[in-house]
């Protein structure tokens, strides 16, 4: 039998969803070499999941399909940075649009992550909305990855369905995302047990609007 993940991804259409990351903040008050912020749950076959923050109109998701790759940079919180660099190749995230219309916000498609964590190029660069002053090719700190596009979904798990769903069952996975109680991060990892169950989530969503 499938899991709702792999349901969904067999049965999306390439619908568009209109709608880049959260405008970068340096974090200076956090312990850059803290390891014990970068645990990912992983399932048995080592792959790890991860939630990725986009403002739609700096970067969405349609703009990612377009694309198909993307080089994830910009992240200017140490903890955020971390949760990067320990992403391995062929690791899955989904795609969150931040910062838009509660109707458009949320989850809204997956990628893969394509290449590992190397120094994030952007941070030297005083023409990028992303330079850090600080930043020297000798002492990067920052860290970005290669993102591939998977699917995009034809429909948004909004977050405001994800509060609703969390109050409904405050002990449930979804109560438990890091989405819900670190919403400050543009990166967060999930279990496998809570990715399967937003899967789940998005496909009634996509049955209810057939």
């Amino acid at each position: 039998m499938k899991t709702a993940a792999q349901r969904v991804a067999t049965t999306l259409s390439p619908t568009h969803i209109m709608s880049k990351r959260p405008h970068a903040t340096l974090n200076c008050h956090a312990d850059d070499d803290d390891e014990a912020i970068t645990k990912v749950s992983k399932s048995k076959s080592n792959t790890q999941y991860f939630l990725l923050k986009s403002e739609p109109e700096e970067y969405s998701i349609t703009k990612m399909q377009d694309d198909k790759t993307e080089e994830w940079d910009g992240i200017r919180n140490y903890q955020a940075r971390n949760f990067l660099r320990s992403m391995n190749v062929d690791d899955r995230c989904f795609f969150y649009h931040s910062k838009t219309k509660p109707a458009l916000t949320g989850i809204v498609g997956t990628v893969r992550v394509a290449r590992a964590a190397q120094p994030d190029r952007s941070a030297c660069d005083p023409k990028s909305e992303y330079y850090d002053p600080k930043c020297t090719i000798e002492t990067n700190k920052w860290s970005s990855v290669l993102v591939e596009h998977e699917q995009t979904f034809p429909v948004v798990l909004t977050l405001k369905e994800m509060k609703q769903e969390a109050a409904n069952d405050p002990d449930g996975l979804i109560a438990n995302l890091p989405l819900l109680k670190q919403s400050r991060l543009s990166v967060v990892p999930l279990t496998r047990e809570q990715w399967d169950e937003v899967m789940r989530l998005i496909e009634i969503k996509i049955e209810k609007n057939k």
